[in-house]
């Protein structure tokens, strides 16, 4: 005898509950301990991780205590402490510290006149990678400038010339130390032409601006028309000094 259709449809629906039930008690014989174990273990990593990220932090905050700690010292005239605390925060996993560090030893090498130690120091923190670009075109044009009497002019030009460019913001000092170069190269047309991109780029410190003018000019390049109030300044001055001879 068939069954009303209600019942039918009961007892269907008994069958496929008691199925889930089966499914789900085999699933977890088979992988609950995984499951537990994979919980478990995304629970040590996220813990692991905010531990991680607390100590950097805490860490980050000892390194700058420290390093205004060197700055105190110096400021104090206490250069060999200064020296310790500065030699443990160069050797630092944070780029940041590890270089600021490296320049203040640089810094006080340059104190003492002792231009081979700081170019060193500048050499090592130029080739470092992990130093982002700007520190390490600051360093090199600090290096550069530590060891500028000792260098051949074409080793200035090479070196320098990628950053003695129009809207670089290094193109005031390294173009000072490559048109410098190439007089001593007897490259004047070159020489004269970078000093007019210097007196003419208005993000160029005025003083620099001011010498590049008057270099150029001395090269026959006329670079007070479209320097503004740099080529203003560099003329007047160049005209007192002619009324005073």
């Amino acid at each position: 005898m068939a069954l009303p259709p209600k019942t039918d449809e009961a007892f269907l629906r008994e069958v496929d509950e008691e199925l889930r039930r089966d499914q789900l008690a085999g699933f977890w014989t088979t992988w609950g301990k995984w499951v537990a174990l994979g919980v478990v273990a995304a629970l040590v990593a996220l813990a692991g991780f905010l531990y991680y990220q607390h100590r950097t932090e805490t860490q980050a905050g000892v390194e700058g205590e420290q390093l205004q700690a060197a700055y105190d010292a110096l400021a104090a005239d206490k250069v060999a402490e200064a020296n310790t605390t500065l030699t443990k925060l160069a050797a630092s996993d944070r780029a940041g510290y590890s270089a600021l560090a490296r320049f203040t030893e640089a810094d006080i090498l340059l104190q003492k006149e002792d231009m081979k130690g700081a170019a060193a120091k500048l050499a090592a923190i130029a080739a470092d990678t992990s130093v982002a670009k700007p520190f390490r075109d600051l360093a090199l044009v600090r290096q550069t400038s530590a060891e500028y009497d000792t260098l051949k002019p074409q080793v200035v030009v090479e070196r320098l010339r990628p950053l003695a460019v129009t809207g670089n913001p290094w193109l005031g000092s390294a173009g000072e130390m490559v048109a410098v170069a190439y007089v001593r190269m007897n490259q004047t047309k070159q020489a004269g032409t970078l000093f007019g991109q210097i007196a003419a780029d208005p993000g160029v410190p005025e003083t620099i601006r001011q010498r590049a003018v008057q270099m150029a000019g001395v090269l026959g390049v006329d670079a007070v028309a479209s320097t503004g109030t740099a080529g203003t300044a560099a003329a007047a001055a160049s005209n007192e000094d002619t009324n005073a001879q």
